[in-house]
């Protein structure tokens, strides 16, 4: 089973922010793969369905983005899965706008969700990493990671949104290398065939 746990907080608020493409990432998943309704559970929104024949837990953790792991780690004893079982998406400044890149592990970078994620669950989760992009000042940061994707970035965050979604039976298959490639070439090509 994969337990895919996309980050941000909760509210109409902070639906847009960039802080919270975790959490767009995820309700576009359950679009688009026709995943059930989301439920109340594990202090989360969550979502059931299957990628062929592998069982997933779509959730959106309604802690705040700094207390998610929290939500995670007590959804992860319930089903007794090990931190490679889950797989967390959240924004990246440290990568340009539409960048995206799977990881295993590592450091938090700032990043208080995977701060909190690896204090409840340990640091060997799988990360699945979507820039952003960086505001160039560190003191801009915060306001920046809080405010709302541009009009302009449209033109990248909703096919990235798209391709994650169409893409996510690799993350299932724990094909991360697969996933991100599909991805790529999904938002930075202009051939639509499939292979």
């Amino acid at each position: 089973m994969l337990l895919l746990a996309g980050l941000g907080n909760p509210g109409e608020r902070y639906a847009r922010h960039r802080h919270n493409i975790g959490f767009q990432a995820a309700d576009t998943i359950r679009l688009r793969r026709s995943f059930g309704p989301w439920r109340n559970r594990f202090q989360s929104e969550v979502s059931e369905g299957k990628f062929g024949t592998e069982k997933c837990l779509l959730m959106k953790p309604m802690t705040f983005m700094n207390n998610s792991g929290q939500a995670i780690g007590e959804a992860m004893r319930f089903y007794k899965l090990e931190p490679n079982d889950v797989v967390v998406i959240h924004d990246e400044l440290d990568l340009p706008p539409g960048k995206l890149r799977a990881k295993a592990g590592g450091g938090v970078a700032g990043h208080n969700g995977l701060r909190s994620t690896a204090a409840h669950i340990g640091p060997d989760f799988r990360r699945i990493r979507v820039g952003i992009g960086h505001p160039g000042n560190k003191n801009m940061v915060h306001r920046y990671v809080l405010n709302d994707f541009s009009k302009a970035d449209q033109d990248w965050v909703d096919p990235m949104l798209d391709a994650i979604a169409d893409n996510a039976e690799f993350l299932a298959r724990g094909e991360d290398s697969s996933f991100m490639n599909r991805v790529h070439l999904a938002t930075n090509s202009n051939d639509d065939s499939k292979d």
